[in-house]
Parts: C-alpha cells; sequence; structure tokens
C-alpha cells in the first residue's frame, strides 16, 4: 500500500499578519474618522473616508493575501481570454431555445396543474367550483 503524504504549507510571516491588522485598523479609523467629522461637510468627511480606505487597501495588498489576490485575478483574466466565445449567431439561436424550452415547459406544468386539479377536485372528490 502506498501512502502519500500531501501537506500543504502555508507562509505567514509576522510582518503579513501585522499589516493585515494594520489594514484592518485603518479601516476601523475610517469609520472614526468620518463620525468625528460630523461638523463638517459631507464632502470632506468622504473625502477623509476614501483616503483612510485607500491607505487600508494599500497595505492589504502589500500583504501576501493580498499579493495572491492579485495573482488569482491575473489568472483569472488570463484564463477568460482563453474561452472560445459564441459567435453573436450562436448565441440568438441559443437564447431563441431556451425562451421556447421555457414556453414549453410553463404551457406542459400549466396543463399538468389544471388536470390534476380537474381530476381531483371534480371527478374525485366530486367537488364543484
Amino acid at each position: 500500500m502506498v501512502t502519500t503524504n500531501t501537506q500543504v504549507e502555508t507562509v505567514s510571516t509576522g510582518a503579513d499578519k501585522a499589516k493585515l491588522v494594520a489594514a484592518a485598523v485603518l479601516v476601523a479609523a475610517g469609520i472614526v474618522v468620518f463620525y468625528l467629522l460630523a461638523k463638517q461637510d459631507l464632502w470632506v468627511r468622504v473625502l477623509a473616508l476614501l483616503a483612510v480606505l485607500a491607505a487600508a487597501v494599500a497595505t492589504f495588498f502589500t500583504s501576501e493575501p493580498g499579493r495572491q489576490l492579485i495573482a488569482f485575478g491575473r489568472d483569472s483574466v488570463r484564463e477568460t481570454k482563453k474561452v472560445v466565445w459564441p459567435a453573436r449567431k450562436e448565441a440568438m439561436q441559443m437564447t431563441g431555445y431556451v425562451f421556447a424550452f421555457v414556453v414549453v415547459m410553463a404551457l406542459f406544468l400549466f396543463l399538468t396543474d389544471k388536470t390534476l386539479e380537474w381530476v381531483l377536485y371534480d371527478l374525485v372528490l366530486g367537488w364543484k367550483r
């Protein structure tokens, strides 16, 4: 019997954890700043909030999870470019087939429902409406 010991190793340094904590603190600080500037104009409050949130996002993207997120996004875009999309004519035909199928199924379910209603209520139970 062959056993394979597959281990997934995630490297998380103290600096990365500190960056994530700093990003979370900056988000909380942005909310606090927004409410502390309650007497200021709304545009000043929003501008301050956006500035602090931008700092939080920048801090997050300098950490390893942030770099992994960026790499995932790049890989996703690369894979999306590999997809062979249908031509307009094919897409319209398939959309038409789907709509036709939905109409046929709606009619089938309606007729089945009304038939069962007629059989159960009128013939079996004898209820006349």
